[in-house]
């Protein structure tokens, strides 16, 4: 291996640990604030950056291992995203059917201290020069929660201001939705880069 990927290779793995330890802490947040709360939609994004550092442990994993496994490791993480959505859209479903009282004040908070952590993690996994397949699931990740954030911080605000559940249960949807969409490319990207190993090895 030589220097400079050596360097690479550390700087990815400090960053890794980072935005890990950033996503198990941000993700504690959601949940006790969503429980307190009674927000779908910050449980739901607890779920996301919990999902999210399981991928980034796995990152860090295929770091030590070769092309192939950093590619098995990015379609893990992939169906990790489609799992996630799943459980989030019938999280949404039961509060819908049996009612929720969410806290506007308390979304608002706590998406806009998840913003500047996500915002935080994204420039982060950004810095990191010709990231692989594995990386590149990563940030995709941190896009998400970040867009998702924003939703949220909306959804607080006309939670206050219509006393309605709706708005959470929309971003709720909105964020399993936008799971979805990252899963599917994630699972893509993995796809075309085994066919690229393929190709090169014959």
């Amino acid at each position: 291996m030589s220097d400079a990927q050596a360097r690479g290779d550390r700087a990815e793995r400090r960053t890794l640990w980072i935005v890990l330890a950033l996503n198990l802490a941000i993700s504690a947040a959601f949940f006790v604030v969503g429980l307190a709360g009674d927000s779908s939609a910050l449980i739901a994004n607890g779920l996301d950056n919990l999902s999210d550092a399981a991928v980034y442990s796995l990152s860090l994993v295929a770091l030590s291992h070769g092309q192939q496994w950093k590619t098995r490791a990015a379609s893990v993480s992939g169906v990790m995203l489609l799992v996630f959505a799943v459980g989030i859209l019938a999280d949404v479903g039961r509060r819908y059917v049996y009612g929720s009282e969410p806290i506007g004040a308390d979304m608002m908070i706590m998406s806009a201290i998840a913003a500047v952590v996500n915002y935080a993690c994204l420039k982060l996994l950004q810095r990191l020069e010709e990231p692989d397949v594995n990386l590149r699931a990563a940030t995709t990740f941190s896009f998400n929660d970040f867009i998702s954030n924003g939703g949220i911080l909306i959804a607080g605000a006309l939670v206050v201001w219509l006393q309605t559940n709706w708005p959470d249960l929309v971003v709720g949807f909105a964020t399993a939705a936008i799971a979805i969409k990252g899963g599917i490319e994630i699972l893509k990207d993995a796809r075309r880069e085994t066919k690229a190993n393929r190709e090169q090895r014959s």
